[in-house]
């Protein structure tokens, strides 16, 4: 693990691991943190990672106050491959708030991601429509949760603990539980999803919340036509749900998208295999290209 510091002076928790002739960069969701692949990392074989804790996540520096966005991080992950990754090509991976990072780095990079992005999977995510958010719920019944989700979320605002999401985490594992995974989960990736959480700066996560409601970028994904990509998804995902994946699949005529039975919104846990699978079929095809190109 090393530091890299952005242009607004944030440090991020920057770890980079293996070889390979193409480069796949991973980001994480919201509230979670780089291990939250590490169940995906572990499957794959001869392939470079580079992985990072988005600003206010896991081991990277708080971010100050107003650049907790989506915005904001799609820049740095652009910094994070003009310093890690200067040359070859680069295949991304984005779950959740991951996959939005990638729509707003085309909105903000397009350069980029023309001249460097070789394949691109996202995975549980989606392209908006965040703000209508029901959780699977009724609507008599979504408006009452999501209020009381906003009361608790101006509560953790004005708190000026760092630690306070970690002193309950233990406690939030049968939300954690019900809101982002499937049938049948392991308790070991509950309990591991629950501890990111409370590793996540109180303040920026509430800054992100408000910030996915406001992500509407259906129109970014226009970057990515002529990439190989893949569109991921799970039938029980209670916040990124199959429709979303379709809407961004629709975007992407050419999108490899595939729906995974009774998974939820952690495809990285509860379907590591199938995650690795397909991204190591983006950095082979990216691999191949490379090598062709220079010989």
């Amino acid at each position: 693990m090393s530091g890299l510091g952005t242009g607004d002076g944030v440090e991020l928790n920057v770890v980079e691991e293996g070889a390979g002739a193409a480069t796949l960069v991973l980001v994480h969701g919201w509230t979670m943190d780089h291990t939250s692949w590490d169940p995906v990392v572990a499957r794959l074989s001869g392939v470079r990672v580079v992985r990072f804790d988005l600003r206010g996540h896991g081991a990277s520096g708080a971010a100050p106050a107003g650049s907790a966005t989506i915005a904001r991080v799609a820049d740095d992950l652009a910094e994070v491959i003009a310093a890690r990754v200067p040359t070859g090509p680069v295949v991304l991976g984005g779950h959740s708030l991951g996959g939005m990072t990638l729509m707003a780095l085309a909105e903000r990079h397009p350069r980029l991601v023309a001249d460097r992005v070789a394949g691109a999977a996202f995975v549980a995510t989606t392209s908006g429509g965040l703000s209508r958010l029901t959780l699977g719920l009724p609507r008599r019944v979504a408006g009452p949760v999501l209020r009381a989700e906003r009361w608790l979320n101006r509560r953790i605002a004005k708190s000026r603990r760092p630690t306070l999401l970690g002193r309950f985490s233990g406690y939030a594992r049968p939300g954690v539980r019900w809101l982002v995974f499937g049938r049948s989960p392991v308790g070991a990736h509950i309990a591991a999803t629950a501890a990111q959480v409370g590793r996540c700066n109180p303040s920026n996560m509430v800054e992100f919340r408000n910030a996915l409601d406001e992500h509407e970028r259906l129109h970014a994904l226009s970057a990515y036509r002529g990439v190989p990509t893949a569109v991921l998804a799970g039938s029980r995902d209670r916040l990124c749900t199959v429709a979303d994946a379709r809407t961004i699949a629709g975007a992407l005529p050419d999108a490899d998208l595939r729906i995974y039975p009774a998974a939820g919104h952690m495809l990285n846990y509860e379907r590591a295999d199938e995650v690795a699978e397909v991204l190591m079929g983006l950095v082979a095809r990216a691999s191949a290209r490379a090598l062709a190109t220079a010989g």
